[in-house]
């Protein structure tokens, strides 16, 4: 297992971030998704060194096996992370891939250090440009969604994520597209991020406005959403930070969950391929 180490610059602690590097090529950054770690990524990985891509993906801090800090987990914090992994490995002509929450990190890392060292970007069932409901951003997604996710998480962890993890993958009476001991793999997964960090990243990706962060994108980008999406609808995020970038490529999955890099891997991995290589 291998670190980054770290200092913040916010908390001033020393922060030690799990990664995985593999394979050689164009590097792509696999930013995962809340409440996962970097082993969501399992079945693209191999997909994506077969193509000639140099794959790295770790653990945001609190989550997998990063160092799991009180505090610190604001998307300026977050971007610094990844910051810190790009500089640590002397990464350029790099690809950034975030899936939901990660998506936030994407946008979040340009406006926050550039994008000398950034090639192209990869927006995933992503959280952008801005997730919650407010006076000035009525398309939102209702306060009240994201107080339950909280108070679930606060009175029964495991369980919420044992719900959450249906609701992520679209699993229903008529459709079952995970089996139950992936579903329970990918429970274990969320369930070894720590609590703080759980809650705390739950209210970094609904409350901070994103929408400054997308309409400044220069890089070439690719949006893919699932237009079944019931954890981050399309109407709030996709459809709007396409709207946001007009350059961009913006493909949607019909009929597809949430957790599209499992239920629609094998056209996620070929999309992904296609705009990287």
């Amino acid at each position: 297992m291998k670190f980054i180490s770290k200092k913040d610059s916010i908390t001033n602690e020393e922060i030690h971030l799990s990664y995985a590097d593999y394979g050689s090529g164009r590097p792509v950054i696999l930013i995962h998704g809340w409440p996962l770690s970097k082993e969501m990524w399992e079945y693209q990985v191999n997909d994506l060194i077969q193509a000639g891509l140099r794959v790295i993906k770790y653990d945001r801090r609190g989550f997998g096996h990063s160092e799991k800090p009180w505090d610190g987990y604001s998307y300026d914090s977050l971007a610094d992370d990844l910051h810190s992994i790009i500089e640590e490995l002397d990464l350029t002509d790099v690809a950034l891939v975030g899936f939901s929450m990660g998506g936030g990190e994407v946008v979040r890392y340009l406006s926050r250090h550039g994008s000398n060292r950034v090639s192209k970007i990869v927006l995933v069932s992503a959280v952008t440009p801005f997730l919650g409901k407010t006076d000035d951003n009525p398309e939102g997604v209702d306060q009240s969604v994201f107080e339950e996710i909280l108070a679930g998480l606060k009175k029964d962890r495991i369980g919420f994520l044992d719900d959450f993890g249906k609701k992520f993958f679209g699993v229903n009476l008529v459709n079952h597209p995970v089996s139950t001991p992936l579903l329970d793999y990918y429970r274990m997964l969320a369930s070894v991020a720590s609590p703080r960090a759980t809650e705390q990243c739950g209210i970094a990706f609904s409350q901070t406005d994103f929408r400054n962060d997308v309409k400044a994108i220069t890089v070439p980008t690719l949006i893919i959403h699932g237009d079944d999406d019931k954890t981050v609808p399309i109407d709030a995020s996709g459809n709007r930070t396409a709207a946001l970038i007009p350059a961009a490529q913006y493909i949607v999955y019909e009929g597809a969950p949430h957790g599209l890099f499992y239920t629609h891997k094998e056209r996620l991995n070929q999309d992904l391929i296609s705009f990287l290589s």
